[in-house]
């Protein structure tokens, strides 16, 4: 299948591009405002589906929002009933079309023109009303909030808000992409206005207080929920604005004579990740809990683990390496310790279910002993 792709340079144009190159049974047709409109039909009479991407919204000429909107949507328009086939088409519109401004009128006019493409001569028309699309690779400092406050939080530098309680509506450049490739795939789908779902809304405030947590996580090492939802698309989007010299930073390493600590991350409510090594013949722990959970992973060496229970004192020991990926959780009311028995420096990685509180550290010594 052949796709065409027009504003093939620009923000969602990139994305898709992307996408549709990692698939063997698409080859991606482009044009651009690089290449020259004469050119336009031959590459249109090529394709089995339009994207129709390209357009003007921050122009130096207001009549500009004409010919790359609305003169540029005709000519395609011409071009695919020119070629006698009815070549599906898709159209990132936007949501203000709705509005009663010159970007918005050139949008609407596009949209009628696509509308008498689709009824007189059947052509599968595809309207998305877009929102404010996020993510990689759109533009800072031109039409985006969050592709300019990702670039500048990530620089370190100030980002300018005048109305903290404004909302946005977002929609996420992959679930953009996703909806488009499932037209690929099924070119069946009814309607001529298509939604992209999930979208969300967010203050300027709030998108702000999101963005600067992110920064902050590599200093306070807490991160944010950004598995899921829009946490997680703005995650994503604010670390495609590191500069590469930012790729890296360094977390605190605590040292003594038994080896080193180092915290890797942490979290609200899921604990946090660590890693500690333990030298030839060094001893960890000899502590217990109450509530605290954890588990143990040992990289590299040799460990021996030895629990006893402290009212009772039932006392159990077991061995792992590095050799056996092994998890071994410590249980509450069992004081334990670890110690390195082989002959090389000991790595372990461990995970508590709890961010360490000094005030109220639920840990508390006492001496594992020998099994007798």
């Amino acid at each position: 299948m052949k796709v065409l792709i027009t504003g093939a340079n620009g923000f969602v144009g990139k994305n898709l591009t992307a996408y549709l190159s990692e698939r063997k049974d698409i080859e991606v047709l482009r044009f651009s405002r690089d290449d020259d409109l004469s050119s336009l039909p031959a590459v249109v009479g090529q394709a089995d589906i339009v994207f129709h991407l390209a357009g003007v919204n921050r122009p130096q000429d207001p009549s500009e929002f004409k010919t790359g909107n609305t003169d540029l949507t005709r000519l395609l328009s011409d071009a695919i009933i020119a070629s006698g086939r009815k070549i599906p088409l898709v159209y990132s519109s936007s949501t203000q079309a709705e509005q009663d401004n010159a970007y918005g009128h050139s949008k609407l006019e596009a949209e009628n023109i696509l509308r008498v493409l689709a009824v007189d001569f059947g052509t599968p028309v595809y309207v998305f009303r877009l929102p404010n699309v996020f993510g990689k690779w759109a533009r800072p400092n031109y039409n985006s909030a969050v592709a300019t406050f990702c670039y500048n939080i990530a620089r370190g530098l100030p980002i300018q808000i005048n109305d903290p309680s404004a909302s946005i509506n977002l929609v996420y450049i992959d679930d953009v992409i996703r909806c488009f490739v499932s037209l690929i795939d099924d070119v069946k789908v009814q309607g001529f206005y298509v939604d992209v779902q999930p979208q969300y809304v967010i203050t300027v405030g709030e998108l702000s207080e999101k963005l600067h947590a992110f920064r902050d996580s590599r200093n306070t090492l807490v991160t944010e929920a950004v598995g899921t939802g829009l946490t997680r698309a703005l995650y994503s989007t604010y670390l495609s604005y590191l500069p590469p010299e930012r790729f890296t930073y360094e977390v605190p390493k605590y040292s003594d004579p038994r080896g080193v600590f180092v915290e890797m991350l942490k979290t609200p409510d899921s604990g946090q990740f660590s890693y500690f090594t333990a030298h030839p013949g060094i001893t960890r722990g000899g502590h217990y809990h109450h509530s605290k959970t954890e588990k143990f992973l040992v990289i590299k060496g040799e460990a021996c683990f030895r629990f006893r229970h402290i009212v009772s004192g039932e006392f159990y020991e077991l061995f792992t390496s590095g050799d056996k990926p092994e998890i071994v959780e410590t249980v509450p009311g069992w004081t334990h310790d670890v110690t390195n028995v082989g002959s090389d420096e000991m790595i372990v990685m461990l995970w508590a279910n709890e961010i360490f509180d000094r005030e109220r550290p639920d840990t508390y010594a006492m001496a594992v002993g020998t099994e007798a």
